[in-house]
């Protein structure tokens, strides 16, 4: 909510093409809350989920969403924005000695990304694959839903959305959450309805 208007966010990782009608489906769900209502303005913009291919090239040095560093699940890119500038510029100065030389391009990948990656590769490595179990379908997502329940995962989600790094690491109740895993699929399989048929299945495999 806004001063004077309402601004409505639509995503998918499956079938861009039908964002309109996706769009167009949320306005018909908030059906007279809206009426009278008027679209003032309707823009997209991809969200980079991937790192890029090349994140340095000659004295280019790619950060924040340029070179990827947006997260899955959460979309969250605006802290590592400002963290992957920070760390390449950091590095780029040290390695610049006062200003007596230019660094290289292997140099730079070999302090501010090898840095970066160490710090955060994890967290992008373990979200890239709760968005592919957790957000591929109907049932996922309900034994998702489900699994949020439990004060475990709400600790773990919250201090790792904190501190930007994976949290937890507590065995006994890792493998308790493999079971409940396991359990909230199986129902969450059970009671969801079947996933609507997409209709641009080349970019929907292309995407998960």
């Amino acid at each position: 909510p806004k001063y004077d208007h309402v601004g409505v966010g639509t995503g998918t990782v499956v079938n861009r093409p039908a964002i309109k009608q996706y769009q167009k489906a949320i306005r018909d769900r908030a059906g007279d809350k809206i009426a009278g209502g008027k679209i003032i303005k309707v823009e997209a913009h991809p969200i980079p989920e991937h790192y890029r291919p090349r994140r340095i090239q000659g004295r280019i040095a790619l950060v924040g969403d340029a070179a990827g560093y947006v997260t899955k699940c959460s979309g969250e890119g605006i802290y590592f924005a400002a963290k992957s500038g920070r760390m390449a510029a950091e590095e780029i100065v040290k390695l610049m000695k006062g200003g007596t030389r230019l660094p290289a391009q292997a140099e730079v990948e070999e302090t501010y990304l090898k840095k970066y990656d160490k710090a955060y590769g994890p967290t992008y490595a373990v979200l890239d694959v709760l968005q592919k179990v957790f957000y591929s379908s109907n049932g996922a997502r309900e034994a998702f839903v489900e699994l949020c329940d439990s004060k475990y995962v709400q600790q773990v989600t919250f201090d790792s959305y904190l501190y930007k790094k994976v949290q937890g690491n507590n065995p006994l109740d890792d493998l308790k959450l493999l079971g409940e895993t396991i359990g909230c699929s199986i129902k969450g399989y059970s009671v969801a309805k079947a996933d609507a048929v997409c209709s641009n299945p080349v970019e929907s495999q292309k995407r998960i």
